[in-house]
């Protein structure tokens, strides 16, 4: 079985258990059938890959856990680590009495550990519940989310108070022959809607149009401001609202990648469009990267969690329907709900676990 599919009323959610990618979400609301994760156009193409491709980019979809994220330059693994490129087995699946609860296992260990990945769905709530638990093991790693959606026609961005965003020293794509950007690297700003751009001027953060194709990659670190770190994305043509939440003790840095027709190589060959990737993590570039002296801990940026107990940390992804194309300025889970306050003042509750991300409380 490649593939395992959980539900409770109003939402379900599909595993690819030969690399641990979320193949599909789907939430029924307002009778409507929202999408909010993507799926890379080549894997249902039939097509042949370069043979020496990572498993986790030929089974690219929806959500998966990066540990390392990026490269696996300590314990030898595909990049984004073996949890994003090998085997899980299902440990539990069961219903509960307000929803369902699964348990997958990582088939390998990483730096020595056991991974599970919990995920809990409840009836009513439009939102995936995810916990990722390292048992065992030994020295340090770095993970993250990597939540992808995808846009027809763009969207709007709305965050959580950011310290700053930064790009890295060098663009994802350098080589005009391969690939594009535009940003600027490295560049760093305290304004999301003010970017230094690559050839001069500044580009909106928050806005992301269709005719910039580009591949980039930014950094950005939550500030403290006491609740849950979150990015909201209004997409236009699909008219909902994307919603992804963590809780910054636990994850301090969220990695935007804008990915629009920026890479011109196989599998990419410019198709990749309107794909947006929501990565909350606890992460520099790169396993020893992360672990060693980086940029991120010189601003006092956690980048690795130490192993040897038991380590974890939670994340939540959710869909909701939406038709203004703007995303909320506000967002408080408070009491069981979620409020979502717009740009005109007026509030929205949603059913919300709002226990789940133990703000206040380190992972």
């Amino acid at each position: 079985m490649d593939t395992v599919t959980i539900k409770a009323k109003g939402i379900s959610v599909t595993v690819d258990l030969t690399v641990g990618h979320i193949a599909d979400m789907t939430v029924d609301s307002d009778g409507r059938q929202l999408k909010p994760l993507h799926r890379a156009p080549w894997i249902d193409a039939g097509e042949t890959l370069p043979p020496d491709l990572p498993e986790g980019t030929v089974r690219l979809s929806g959500d998966f856990l990066c540990a390392p994220f990026s490269a696996s330059d300590i314990e030898a693994a595909p990049l984004h680590g073996w949890p994003a490129n090998s085997g899980w087995d299902i440990v539990a699946s069961e219903a509960t009495s307000d929803g369902w609860r699964a348990i997958f296992r990582l088939r390998r260990q990483v730096m020595g550990a056991s991974v599970d990945k919990i995920f809990t769905l409840r009836d009513g709530h439009p939102f995936l519940y995810q916990e990722h638990v390292f048992s065992g093991g030994a020295g340090a790693v770095s993970v993250a989310h990597h939540p992808m959606t995808a846009m027809r026609d763009g969207g709007r961005l709305a965050f959580s108070p950011k310290r700053f965003a930064a790009t890295l020293d060098t663009p994802l794509e350098p080589d005009p022959a391969r690939g594009r950007f535009k940003l600027a690297y490295p560049a760093r700003t305290t304004d999301l809607t003010r970017f230094p751009a690559a050839g001069g001027g500044t580009l909106d953060l928050t806005d992301y149009r269709m005719e910039d194709q580009r591949e980039d990659f930014i950094t950005m670190v939550e500030a403290d401001h006491g609740g849950p770190g979150w990015t909201a994305l209004a997409r236009r043509a699909e008219q909902d609202l994307v919603l992804v939440l963590k809780n910054p003790a636990e994850l301090p840095v969220t990695m935007l990648w804008f990915s629009n027709g920026g890479r011109d190589y196989v599998p990419w060959s410019g198709r990749h469009r309107g794909v947006l990737g929501i990565e909350d993590g606890r992460a520099a570039v790169g396993h020893a990267a992360s672990v060693g002296d980086n940029w991120l801990k010189r601003e006092g940026v956690a980048t690795a969690f130490a192993l040897g107990g038991e380590v974890s940390f939670r994340h939540v992804i959710g869909a909701l329907p939406q038709a203004s194309g703007e995303p909320p300025r506000h967002i408080a889970t408070t009491s069981g709900h979620m409020r979502l306050t717009g740009a005109a003042g007026s509030p929205r509750d949603v059913a919300f676990d709002s226990d789940f991300l133990r703000i206040g409380k380190h992972g």
